[in-house]
């Protein structure tokens, strides 16, 4: 999951330097007043995310596929100790 993340940060930083090259060559527009590096912020995080969707999917199935397996492992664990407090909860209303 730190891979996913540490990835899509770069990503998104990427896209920054990319745009605000642009920017500055004036290929885009720099916004109004002093927006520009909240425009070019903006369009950083807007143009990243269909290029995370497309060039990270890997990473994310695995990382998916690494949560899944700890759910799952954690909703076997709590199905085994209930079923340890069952059986001593039966145990003791046996004894009575």
């Amino acid at each position: 999951m730190l891979r996913y993340t540490a990835l899509r940060f770069g990503l998104i930083v990427a896209s920054f330097g990319v745009i605000w090259g642009l920017v500055r060559l004036r290929v885009l527009p720099a916004g109004l007043g002093d927006s520009n590096y909240l425009w070019v912020a903006l369009l950083a995080l807007v143009i990243s995310a269909p290029l995370s969707f497309v060039l990270l999917r890997g990473v994310r199935e695995e990382a998916a596929a690494h949560v899944s397996n700890r759910v799952e492992r954690a909703r076997l664990n709590l199905a085994a100790a209930a079923g340890q407090e069952d059986e001593a909860d039966d145990a003791a209303r046996a004894a009575k």
